[in-house]
């Protein structure tokens, strides 16, 4: 039962080791949301942290409020590649751990 509980717990520093590893790496990867066919492109990282806007030069001064959409959808478009980016890097390190569905890791 020792040897058990040892291996349990090695197990567990490691699973909390590689989290924290998984974590840092998306913390830092780099998604690209676009909309309008790439006429507009947000630049965010896997914090949502917006870091570059590109908006092609043919949009400016059409309308103002299309312009605010494909901006929105853009970032909205990177948004879900995050959160695809994360849950996919996330399920592949919990599949063994039988969670509840809907569980999500870190707490």
């Amino acid at each position: 039962m020792k040897g058990g509980l040892g291996n349990i717990m090695k197990q567990a520093q490691k699973m909390q080791a590689d989290m924290k590893k998984a974590q840092e790496e998306l913390a830092n990867m780099e998604v690209t949301g676009k909309s309008g066919g790439g006429m507009v492109s947000v630049l965010m990282t896997g914090r949502h942290d917006v870091k570059r806007v590109s908006i092609d030069d043919s949009l400016m001064g059409d309308d103002k409020e299309m312009l605010e959409d494909l901006l929105a959808a853009a970032v909205n478009d990177a948004v879900r590649q995050v959160e695809e980016q994360n849950q996919d890097k996330m399920s592949g390190m919990t599949a063994g751990l039988n969670l509840p569905a809907g569980m999500k890791l870190p707490f």
